[in-house]
């Protein structure tokens, strides 16, 4: 099983927020909103998709790259962990 199959219920949730942020943007844009309210609204769903980015590249690597079944050397994981660990900083 894939790990966006095994996690749909929670990503499924992430972007429907997603989507509910871009709305805003658009109600924002359409009702002459603010610059200041709009530039927080987009920077917000940026960082909501860049979250949501991480999340599924830290689902491959740890489904695709370390495959769940085969063994797994402690220098493979400590590798893969950093290598999430850098792409989680450079998203967030």
């Amino acid at each position: 099983m894939s790990h966006t199959t095994k996690d749909k219920k929670k990503l499924l949730s992430r972007i429907r927020r997603i989507k509910g942020q871009s709305e805003a943007i658009e109600r924002a844009l359409e009702g002459d909103g603010e610059c200041e309210e709009i530039l927080q609204l987009v920077a917000s769903c940026r960082g909501a998709l860049n979250g949501l980015m991480a999340e599924l590249i830290e689902g491959h690597v740890r489904f695709h790259v370390l495959s769940p079944e085969q063994k797994t050397l402690p220098s493979q994981l400590e590798a893969a962990d950093e290598l999430i660990a850098v792409v989680k900083r450079y998203f967030s």
